[in-house]
């Protein structure tokens, strides 16, 4: 989709962080922009930030009719949803797999993977029927790809982001396509957004922070700073905008995958280095690629072009 002027960007968790981001990102295209979000404070101080024609909706990803109606309001002030940002979700409960409650993996499939089902099957079918062509962005995680050892629900919700996105662009026509985020470290406020998000949908207390006493006589000095290094932190915690930009980079050039750390790329040859590995050393019989052409090829993957720098 490399004309994006007039189209309309429907995204989800759009209200902070990378789908703030990626909205701003977007409405420096011209598009029109929706964000929609669970947290309507957040809304409202997101809206703001937006130059462009805007609508903010309250959201529960996860919940069908809402959705639904959401769909509905959208089509009604837009007219049609050209690109769809599958951005909302949880950092999910810490620990190996075992460990987790019943609880928190129902809310961490509810949020992480019905809600971005629910965005495929609520609005794709609008996509196609306007016939205008579009595009559908997912928001997985470098977890997707290289899991995060005592993270196994993030892990497991995240790379099922990948494979979600991988059958999408399979089965979408021509001239619509889907292409899946996967982030290394950002500025957001997860964490916030998060404890809101279970307040919301679980009843959960947001926590509170008490500030820290103040200092008395005969306390130790503070301790001084850090001394100065040659790292450039903000190439490693990136800036929300950054994410932004790579979206609308790669929905332009019709992406699979959209990347933003170069450094995970050696993570990723280790663990594809694996896999190749652990097929066996037989010859591969020909005959069973006549039989079963579709399970041996997957030409999606043919698509994919060398994405060019971001920082020169």
């Amino acid at each position: 989709m490399e004309n994006l002027q007039g189209k309309t960007a429907f995204i989800t968790g759009g209200a902070s962080g990378i789908g703030l981001g990626i909205a701003k990102a977007f409405a420096k295209e011209g598009m029109n922009i929706v964000v929609a979000d669970l947290r309507q404070n957040a809304v409202d101080e997101a809206l703001p930030q937006i130059d462009a024609p805007k609508l903010g909706i309250k959201l529960d990803t996860s919940n069908r009719e809402n959705y639904k109606k959401a769909a509905d309001e959208t089509e009604a002030k837009f007219g049609k949803i050209h690109v769809l940002v599958n951005n909302a979700g949880i950092a999910c409960s810490a620990g190996p797999l075992w460990s987790v409650s019943g609880e928190d993996t129902d809310f961490a499939l509810r949020v992480n993977i019905v809600g971005i089902l629910n965005g495929i099957q609520e609005i794709v079918p609008r996509m196609l029927a306007h016939g205008e062509g579009g595009y559908v962005v997912s928001t997985a995680s470098k977890a997707g790809l290289i899991p995060v050892p005592g993270c196994g629900l993030y892990n497991l919700t995240k790379q099922a982001v990948v494979g979600i996105t991988e059958t999408l662009a399979s089965d979408l026509p021509e001239g619509y396509g889907a292409g899946v985020l996967c982030p290394g470290p950002f500025t957001t406020n997860l964490g916030r957004s998060d404890a809101e998000i279970d307040a919301e949908l679980r009843g959960k207390a947001i926590p509170t922070f008490a500030p820290p006493p103040p200092p008395q006589d005969g306390d130790a000095p503070p301790p001084p700073p850090p001394p100065a290094t040659d790292i450039d932190f903000s190439r490693i915690m990136r800036n929300p905008d950054e994410a932004g930009a790579r979206v609308v980079r790669a929905v332009k050039r019709g992406d699979l995958y959209i990347l933003t750390h170069a450094e995970f790329k050696p993570g990723f040859e280790q663990r594809a280095g694996a896999i190749l590995r652990a097929f066996p050393a037989d010859e591969p019989y020909d005959g069973f690629a006549k039989v079963f052409g579709i399970l041996v090829n997957n030409p999606v993957f043919d698509k994919q072009t060398q994405v060019p720098a971001y920082y020169e």
